[in-house]
């Protein structure tokens, strides 16, 4: 499939399924995670990256080797040989975020060449949703073949909602949920990004109070045990490892390890109860974009984000 395109992946694992697949024209492997950490809008300033590379040192234990970053950036220095761009990204919030920024990206760079969109989800005659790497080879050429040229309206939707994701106020993301675009799998992201943040009665997320109820309805053996079933049932979110694993921890107050495997204690059952709101126990300070969540709870009575009383007038 040689020619002159230049297809841009989320993650090593689909890029090396591609190259197995002979597909031989240059690839792009963007490694980042920025539904998670502090984002400014100039996503090709050298303060973006360093702002980056120090949450993921902070929050993760992830070095970043800034000479694979930028060789592996620089493939975007002289795109006058390319005719296209694939953007190679599935249905979950992980690659909707990246692919946000990955857009933003190329406009800041004023890169303007045809995009299209290969993006997994539902596919005909399986159950559930699929990632890219989890489809046949004859699935995922057939998703290629189908790929989706995004307008410009797309591209300024994109522009819109990395705007918004780096401000200060992510209720005005709301409208965009109901926003027609070719990303037929955004408005599910913005929904489940909403719900991120703590619930205003027991200070979970909805992400959160799931992997508690996982508990009570499984025999969970051991955390390992655990993290599985919270990365196959986890929705739209499309967490990896490293961050399931986190969150786990920060819920381990609500749970006792016993020779039966791993119980909800009285806080966990209070917890799912909604009875009171633990949010400054679990203490999850994670930011998101411009926002840190613990700043912020979700009103389901509002449908909306308000001020965590904490911190409010």
């Amino acid at each position: 499939m040689a020619g002159t395109t230049l297809h841009i992946t989320n993650g090593n694992n689909l890029t090396n399924y591609l190259r197995d697949l002979d597909y031989t024209d240059d690839i792009l492997t963007w490694q980042e995670m920025l539904c998670e950490g502090p984002t400014i809008p100039a996503i090709s300033s050298i303060e973006f990256f360093d702002i980056r590379s120090r949450f993921l040192k902070d929050y993760y234990g992830i070095e970043v080797n800034n000479e694979d970053l930028h060789k592996e950036l620089s493939k975007l220095n002289n795109v006058e040989k390319y005719t296209e761009i694939n953007l190679w990204f599935e249905y979950d919030l992980f690659c909707h975020i990246n692919l946000i920024g990955v857009i933003n990206l190329l406009h800041q760079k004023n890169i303007d060449l045809p995009l299209y969109l290969i993006c997994s989800g539902r596919v005909e005659g399986e159950k559930g949703l699929k990632g890219l790497s989890e489809l046949s080879p004859v699935q995922l050429n057939n998703h290629y073949d189908n790929k989706v040229l995004l307008t410009e309206e797309d591209k300024d939707f994109t522009v819109a909602l990395w705007r918004t994701y780096c401000g200060t106020d992510h209720n005005i993301l709301k409208p965009y949920i109901v926003t027609p675009s070719n990303f037929k799998y955004m408005s599910n992201c913005l929904k489940a990004h909403l719900k991120r943040f703590p619930h205003q009665k027991n200070g979970l997320s909805v992400l959160e109070q799931n992997i508690l109820k996982l508990i009570e309805e499984n025999n969970i053996k051991s955390k390992h045990h655990l993290l599985g079933y919270a990365l196959n049932y986890q929705g739209y979110y499309g967490f990896g490892d490293t961050q399931l694993k986190r969150i786990i921890e920060k819920l381990s107050i609500f749970f006792e390890t016993t020779e039966n495997g791993i119980e909800l204690n009285r806080k966990g059952h209070e917890a799912i109860l909604r009875q009171r709101n633990f949010v400054l126990e679990v203490n999850n300070d994670m930011p998101y974009g411009g926002v840190n969540r613990l700043d912020f709870q979700f009103s389901v009575e509002q449908n909306k984000l308000i001020k965590s009383a904490k911190h409010g007038n």
